[in-house]
């Protein structure tokens, strides 16, 4: 429930796999079969005559001698730029509050994250088998979601925890006076482990 592109993040990603795979398998290649030592040597040793031709050929005054030398120093600052913007735009789209009302003239009701927190804590308050909970808001293409996190006790039902998270689910459209999208996520952890088993396995 967020706003990151994982379609595109996994192409990516993929790609790069790709690329690291091919340049791997080249080199494990290069250290067993002596032909292809032979030509990778070769095929460095022409490329660095040629960077040495391509940076005689366009000189500039100052330490740098060559337009070519400052050419990669900018790729690289482009590159950490792009990297900067994508790192940027990963995530985002959580929102403080669960519900907006807007009623004409009379104004506008906004129920925040923290109230409905609190009701979910309220409603489980007596329920051995949840050890925790979580609730957050997020906001993706124009929709507002809930993410309810549930910490299961060790040996709890699966079932009755679906149960009750369904419960939950329809107390909350009724709170919120609509239907709200909710992703439901039961967990368990350390404390779950080191919490007493609630029922017989």
């Amino acid at each position: 429930m967020s706003q990151t592109n994982r379609t595109r993040n996994r192409i990516l990603l993929a790609l790069l796999g790709l690329v690291l795979l091919a340049a791997g398998a080249l080199t494990a290649t290069a250290g067993v079969v002596p032909e292809v030592s032979a030509a990778w040597t070769s095929t460095a040793a022409s490329g660095l005559d040629r960077s040495s031709e391509l940076l005689a050929t366009a000189s500039l005054p100052g330490a740098a001698r060559s337009w070519w030398a400052v050419g990669p120093v900018a790729g690289l600052v482009l590159a950490a730029a792009l990297s900067a913007a994508w790192l940027a735009s990963q995530g985002g789209g959580r929102t403080p509050r669960a519900a907006t009302d807007v009623d004409g003239d009379r104004g506008s009701t906004v129920v925040d994250i923290g109230f409905v927190a609190a009701c979910v804590s309220e409603a489980l308050a007596g329920n051995r088998q949840v050890l925790g909970t979580s609730v957050s808001a997020w906001r993706v293409h124009g929709t507002t979601g809930l993410r309810l996190g549930l910490e299961a006790r060790k040996g709890a039902s699966p079932r009755e925890i679906a149960d009750t998270a369904e419960e939950l689910v329809l107390g909350l459209d009724q709170l919120l006076g609509h239907p709200v999208p909710v992703l439901v996520r039961i967990t368990s952890g350390t404390r779950s482990r080191l919490a007493g088993v609630n029922r017989v396995r």
